[in-house]
């Protein structure tokens, strides 16, 4: 589990220099170390919205899931800088801008995200994976129907809300001791039979819950903001690596969306090999080391604790 949120972090802040770059000129300049500055001029280990929203939802889900402390917090962070790397926000998503500002609102939380087809961005996927943390011990179906609830403060849309339920449920059964192609077939088989899932969207993830995507060649992944190439992505990078640090860099060096790219590998990578397997020179440059560390300390205490009871 904090593998999991700390290679999160780490994948992310990997990406942050190179965010926006082509795959052609990360094949030229390849990330292989944490770097600074770049696109957004910010200091080496910064993480963006990603991280950010991240351990807000982490914050969020310390006493089970709530719609509105999990809104509360997302404000708070818009307009505080509330877990941002340095305090300020310098990175967000236009759809996760304006469903945030629907919170700050009298809105139900659940209904802020946008639902249009054109509202499938990568925003709730880059911040979902506390969920699988949270509820791991409890059914997939209790998984799946968390993740997409939480999916729709900000990306309200079915297929957003069900790649983030594919995503909890994988990161559930990795924690589970499963392989990569086991967990994407595990995930794959409750899927397809969940009530929950919205059969017009199943189309769209053939290749996601398929373990066969780890054959695919790199110039078939595709690596933007759209919340399904994002999934692909991540878990292409699972399949097709063998240890934490071969998966982030393999995700940011697929260019375009690298920090969000980085980020939701990272998450998986975290889990499947641990806390121990990140360079520490890469976790040690990490902001607000201390801070972090209690809300990565609390929250995986909960999660051990009393996860039963959420």
């Amino acid at each position: 589990m904090r593998g999991a949120i700390y290679g999160a972090l780490v994948g992310d802040a990997l990406g942050v220099p190179v965010e926006f770059t082509t795959r052609e000129q990360r094949d030229i300049n390849p990330v292989v170390s944490m770097r600074g500055f770049g696109t957004w001029q910010q200091p080496p280990g910064t993480w963006s919205d990603d991280g950010a929203l991240l351990l807000c939802s982490a914050e969020a889900l310390l006493d089970g899931y709530s719609p509105a402390r999990m809104a509360d917090g997302f404000v708070r962070w818009i307009s505080k800088g509330h877990w941002s790397a340095h305090g300020e926000v310098f990175d967000i998503g236009n759809g996760t801008r304006t469903a945030i500002r629907r919170l700050a609102g009298s809105i139900e939380p659940e209904q802020a995200g946008g639902a249009d087809q054109n509202d499938n961005g990568n925003g709730s996927l880059m911040r979902i994976l506390p969920v699988a943390l949270r509820f791991a011990d409890r059914p997939a179906a209790t998984v799946a129907e968390v993740a997409a609830r939480a999916s729709r403060l900000t990306h309200a849309h079915p297929r957003s809300s069900l790649a983030c339920a594919i995503y909890c449920v994988v990161a559930a059964r990795l924690l589970d001791g499963a392989q990569p192609n086991d967990a994407i077939r595990q995930t794959a088989t409750f899927i397809r039979n969940w009530s929950g899932t919205p059969v017009a969207e199943l189309a769209h993830f053939d290749r996601a819950l398929n373990p066969e995507l780890g054959a695919l060649p790199c110039h078939e992944i595709a690596s933007g903001g759209y919340v399904v190439e994002t999934l692909e992505a991540a878990l292409w990078c699972l399949l097709t690596t063998t240890n934490y640090q071969q998966a982030v860099l393999a995700a940011v060096n697929l260019g375009a969306d690298t920090d969000t790219t980085g980020c939701v590998a990272g998450g998986l990578a975290g889990i499947l090999y641990g806390e121990r397997a990140i360079p520490l020179q890469w976790g040690s440059q990490l902001p607000r080391q201390e801070e972090l560390g209690q809300l990565v300390t609390r929250f995986v205490a909960q999660c051990i604790n009393n996860g039963s009871a959420s």
